[in-house]
């Protein structure tokens, strides 16, 4: 969403073809990012995709453009304390 505005000035100064071409490739890359990053960040942590998910947004709202790798690393953290926690209650209740 960040380049829509630049599309629009484009189209507006005249220059249609390249208009076209950046929104084509806001839309495709835009996708390709909301897509491929939670699965790629998933590959390197056991987190649950929806969990990564609401990482990379929530960290994004926050933090701008740093959250987008910081929300998920706290979220791993806080995540991985929360089940070892849980899990050495039931080991003590045993």
């Amino acid at each position: 969403f960040v380049l829509l505005p630049a599309v629009g000035w484009l189209f507006w100064s005249g220059d249609t073809g390249w208009g076209i071409f950046l929104l084509v490739w806001t839309l495709v890359v835009g996708t390709l990012d909301n897509i491929l990053r939670p699965y790629l960040i998933k590959k390197g942590a056991d987190l649950p995709m929806l969990l990564m998910f609401v990482g990379v947004i929530g960290g994004m709202v926050s933090f701008g453009l740093v959250g987008i790798f910081v929300g998920p690393v706290v979220l791993a953290v806080t995540y991985t304390l929360l089940n070892a926690w849980i899990q050495g209650d039931d080991k003590q209740q045993a």
